[in-house]
């Protein structure tokens, strides 16, 4: 079957708000070497995403300005030195960016056959969260049974997935949310302790539950302010993980409690990561993380959907933080 010339796509027609979002036609893009044509059916929205649209971050150079990190959809192109008998298969993908598009590049390093369990657009909210818990919490955060960790931002799609996955290992979970639809929400999930923090103080919550033992791991998406309370609630040895900064990047830092409890701070992100170590952790979320998810023990969290021409309306809800779950843009 012969592919279109031509599809729609989603971009920012400058640095700006929900509105700045523009359906356009764009020509269908040609797998290079390594990559393969997606046929896109469904995909994730980001918070780098609306980060993009602002203007915050930057595309790096070479990556389209389709926005989109993360898809789900068939396998319809291959470029030089892929088998050709991938063609047809339905994967999840990181990518760099054209997930709001009809059709979209992968590197195939970057792929994931999607679990016969899974719909495609439950496949689509799993990239971009799978492969960041996993780095994160895990490898850098060195999560293990047994320990305790701390997780801001329980009711997002990162936060979601990072609550069942140390569940799922024997951790203990302490996971923060905003109202009480969002703390009954962390439960469903499988945290052990849920904190409203608009009407609870987490460091004193947590000092009266672990019983001053404190948390092995802190999985941070607020920064600012949060840093010294989140050291305040760390076990010796504790490791701080950073991977968003929505109160602010530049923050003071008692490094004599660093000192005195042994902690370790550490932040990634992975946008600007090389293909290799995309590949590399692509081949760790398919044999730590896929199995979990096949089997039923993680599950996706879908918040809500929208057509692809309603990607307005997506950002909108991101930036009005009331999901609990992801929120998935699903093609035509």
């Amino acid at each position: 079957m012969a592919l279109p010339r031509m599809m729609k796509a989603v971009v920012a027609s400058q640095p700006g708000g929900p509105e700045v979002l523009q359906l356009v036609e764009r020509p269908v893009p040609q797998p290079g070497a390594g990559e393969v044509l997606v046929r896109v059916a469904a995909a994730g929205v980001n918070r780098p995403d609306v980060m993009q649209r602002r203007g915050a971050i930057a595309v790096p150079a070479g990556v389209t300005d389709i926005l989109g990190l993360e898809i789900s959809g068939e396998i319809v192109g291959a470029g030089p030195g892929i088998d050709a008998a991938s063609v047809g298969r339905r994967v999840a993908a990181l990518v760099s960016g054209g997930g709001y598009g009809e059709y979209c590049l992968a590197h195939s390093g970057h792929c994931l056959p999607i679990p016969a369990t899974l719909d495609d657009t439950a496949a689509a909210a799993l990239p971009e969260a799978a492969f960041t818990v996993w780095h994160n919490l895990f490898e850098r955060g060195r999560l293990a049974p047994g320990e305790t960790v701390l997780i801001h931002g329980g009711a997002s799609g990162i936060g979601s997935l990072a609550i069942q996955l140390a569940r799922a290992i024997g951790a203990t979970v302490v996971a923060t949310a905003g109202g009480a639809e969002k703390v009954a929400y962390l439960r469903e999930l499988g945290a052990d302790i849920a904190i409203d923090y608009r009407n609870e103080d987490f460091v004193e919550v947590c000092g009266k539950a672990l019983g001053g033992r404190g948390v092995d791991v802190v999985l941070d998406i607020v920064g600012g302010s949060y840093v010294a309370r989140n050291f305040a609630v760390m076990a010796p040895g504790g490791r701080h993980v950073s991977i968003a900064f929505m109160e602010g990047a530049v923050v003071p830092i008692d490094l004599t409690v660093v000192m005195v409890k042994g902690l370790t701070l550490t932040s990634s992100t992975m946008r600007p990561k090389s293909i290799d170590e995309k590949t590399r952790l692509a081949r760790a979320v398919e044999h730590h993380v896929w199995p979990l998810v096949g089997r039923g023990q993680v599950k996706p969290s879908i918040f809500r959907t929208f057509e692809l021409g309603e990607a307005v309306r997506a950002h909108r809800l991101m930036e009005e933080n009331a999901n609990m779950g992801k929120i998935i843009l699903k093609m035509q």
